[in-house]
């Protein structure tokens, strides 16, 4: 793995980590407040988890799918 890639992969990694925890960190605010959190999409809730799933490496991403899928599967 070149270095390039290997740096986006943990770059990408950060940045899902800290999406999972302000995004989410917001949304419960958002949610213990009160206040209607109607207005935000559901894909501002997954991406953070599109960024996590991207930095992993490749037997990372394939353990992912697969624990994914068997709980789709029961």
């Amino acid at each position: 793995m070149s270095w390039l890639e290997n740096t986006i992969k943990k770059i990408m990694l950060w940045v899902g980590y800290l999406g999972v925890v302000i995004i989410y960190g917001g949304f419960l605010f958002l949610l213990l407040s009160g206040r209607d959190t109607r207005g935000i999409p559901w894909f501002f809730l997954l991406s953070p988890w599109i960024c996590i799933y991207f930095g992993l490496s490749e037997q990372e991403q394939r353990s992912a799918m697969r624990w994914l899928l068997s709980r789709f599967r029961r």
